[in-house]
């Protein structure tokens, strides 16, 4: 009917300012153009950004959360320095949550649910991807693997500590770039660790996860001992 308004939508509005900001200082951060334990001034990066220095300062707060960032009272920042002990951390309390996790989760996955995440398989195994797109394909499979039986705040909590392991794993899978049997190696990882789903076994299901931690964490920490040496 011509005059009649739908007042349910709004109109989608474009990133905003402070979205974009912590967007870019996070991929610097995450691409080493800003290095662990680098100091810089908000002031500069607002410069170079085209904005003023407040979006800059809530852009790290978030940051600061997702541990990428420490800042100071001041009007700089530094880049979180890489910790095996950090590491150990982060790895400590997602194997907390996500076998438990993923033990309640076997039992809801659909077929189709099982489809779907087969499919992302071939992602791990394409040699011709990038590091940016093997990234982004494991947090959705992960994300999918434990969706159906986790909560709004295990979601939010999980996120914070997958953005937190991200730039540990790209470190650690990034040097291992140049062996080609790599790409094989993380797709059998996850074939495995679908399958162990699939058979609806809560307990084998968790044991699977918490393998599949205890091997990327190790990959994680040999990836900091190679760059400190």
């Amino acid at each position: 009917m011509a005059g009649v308004t739908t007042t349910g939508v709004r109109r989608v509005e474009p990133l905003s300012v402070v979205e974009q900001v912590t967007k870019e200082i996070r991929r610097s951060i995450l691409a080493a153009d800003l290095r662990p334990g680098q100091e810089f001034s908000l002031r500069e990066i607002a410069g170079q950004l085209g904005v003023s220095i407040i979006p800059v300062r809530e852009a790290l707060r978030r940051l600061e959360g997702q541990g990428l960032v420490i800042t100071a009272r001041g009007k700089s920042a530094t880049v979180a320095p890489l910790s095996h002990d950090d590491l150990r951390a982060i790895y400590r309390l997602r194997r907390k949550m996500e076998p438990e996790l993923v033990g309640q989760s076997c039992l809801l996955l659909t077929d189709r649910d099982h489809a779907r995440l087969a499919a992302r398989l071939d992602t791990f195994g394409d040699s011709n991807l990038g590091l940016e797109e093997i990234y982004e394909a494991h947090y959705e499979f992960h994300l999918e693997l434990l969706r159906p039986a986790a909560t709004e705040w295990d979601l939010r909590v999980l996120d914070m500590l997958w953005h937190a392991a991200e730039r540990y794993i790209r470190l650690a899978f990034g040097g291992r770039d140049s062996d080609p049997d790599e790409p094989h190696r993380r797709e059998e990882a996850h074939t495995r660790l679908l399958a162990a789903v699939a058979e609806r076994d809560p307990d084998h299901a968790a044991q699977a996860v918490l393998h599949h931690l205890d091997v990327n964490e190790q990959i994680a920490q040999q990836g900091i001992a190679a760059v400190a040496d």
